[in-house]
C-alpha cells in the first residue's frame, strides 16, 4: 500500500506533509513551519509521529519542531533527519543523511536528493513506491526558490536530477507561490497552452480558497519555466536563442528576482 500523504497548511503560504502507513503506523513530517496545524492534523486521525524530515535549515520550515517534539512521548520519540551538509545550521539530528542515502518509513523506502541551490546542504525527499516527492524550496510549483546561497549551476543541476524521475510523481513543495509564478511563467513562455490553461484553473483554485500544491511533475515539465531552459521557443522569447540551456535558466531566474 502507498503511504498516505496529507497537506498541512502553515504559518500565511507554508505546507507541512504527514505521511502514513496503515500497516505499520509509521509517520512522518515533512518539515515544521509550525506545530499547531501538524499537532491537529496527527490528532484528528490518531496518528503517532515516528519520524520527522528536514530538507533545509530556514526558519519557516524548522521552527516549529520544539513544540511539537514537546509533545512526544520520552521512550519512542520522533527520529529527527536532516542533511549531513547542513547539520550544523539545523535542529539537533538523530540520523544525517547526504544524496545516495535511504532509509524507511514504513513499507516504502525514503531516498535523499541533494537539491542544494537556495540553500547549500538543501534535500529532497523521494518515495518511490508512494510516487512522492518532497521538494520544499528547490523545485516549486510553477517555480523554483531564490538562490539565498547556490548558483544558478546548482540550482538546474537539482532540477535536473528532478526532472528525470517519474511524470506521475507528485511533487510536494514547500509554499503556496503558484499564483505569482504562473503570472510570470507567462512572461517567459506565453504560447504554451499548457501554461495558460493552468493559470487559469490556478486563479480559479484559489478564488475558490484551493491550495494549489501539490502537483504533477508530468505538468510541472510541461509548464514549469524552470524545468524548460532547453526549450527554443523560451530561448527565443528570451532573445536567447542558441543560448546553452544553464544560461537561460540563469537569465530566467534573474528575470524572476526582478518580477
Amino acid at each position: 500500500m502507498p503511504l498516505e500523504l496529507v497537506t498541512v497548511p502553515c504559518l500565511e503560504d507554508n505546507y507541512a506533509f504527514l505521511i502514513h502507513d496503515a500497516q505499520s503506523g509509521d509517520t512522518a513530517v515533512i518539515d515544521v513551519p509550525e506545530a499547531a496545524p501538524i499537532k491537529a492534523a496527527l490528532t484528528e486521525r490518531g496518528w503517532t509521529l515516528t519520524h520527522v524530515l528536514l530538507t533545509h535549515h530556514h526558519w519557516d520550515h524548522v521552527d516549529g519542531l520544539a513544540d511539537l517534539l514537546a509533545d512526544q512521548p520520552a521512550d519512542h520519540p520522533a527520529k529527527v533527519i536532516g542533511a549531513a551538509a547542513d547539520a550544523q545550521r539545523l535542529p539537533p539530528l538523530d540520523q544525517e543523511v547526504a544524496e545516495g542515502d535511504s532509509f524507511t518509513v514504513g513499507g516504502d523506502t525514503i531516498e535523499v536528493i541533494d537539491v542544494s541551490g537556495h540553500t547549500v546542504g538543501h534535500i529532497a525527499f523521494h518515495a518511490p513506491a508512494s510516487k512522492l516527492l518532497f521538494t520544499a524550496d528547490s523545485l516549486m510549483a510553477l517555480g523554483c526558490g531564490r538562490l539565498f546561497e547556490g548558483t544558478p549551476a546548482q540550482m538546474h543541476e537539482s532540477l535536473t536530477k528532478l526532472a528525470a524521475l517519474p511524470g506521475d510523481t507528485t511533487v510536494c513543495s514547500g509554499h503556496e507561490y503558484t499564483t505569482t509564478n504562473a503570472k510570470f511563467a507567462l512572461t517567459v513562455d506565453p504560447d504554451n497552452r499548457a501554461l495558460i490553461s493552468r493559470s487559469k484553473d490556478i486563479a480559479d483554485k484559489r478564488a475558490s480558497k484551493m491550495p494549489t500544491v501539490p502537483s504533477m511533475l508530468q505538468l510541472e515539465m510541461d509548464t514549469n519555466p524552470f524545468l524548460r531552459a532547453s526549450d527554443p521557443a523560451i530561448a527565443s522569447t528570451l532573445d536567447m536563442t542558441g543560448a546553452t540551456p544553464l544560461d537561460v535558466f540563469t537569465e530566467i531566474r534573474a528575470r524572476r528576482d526582478r518580477f
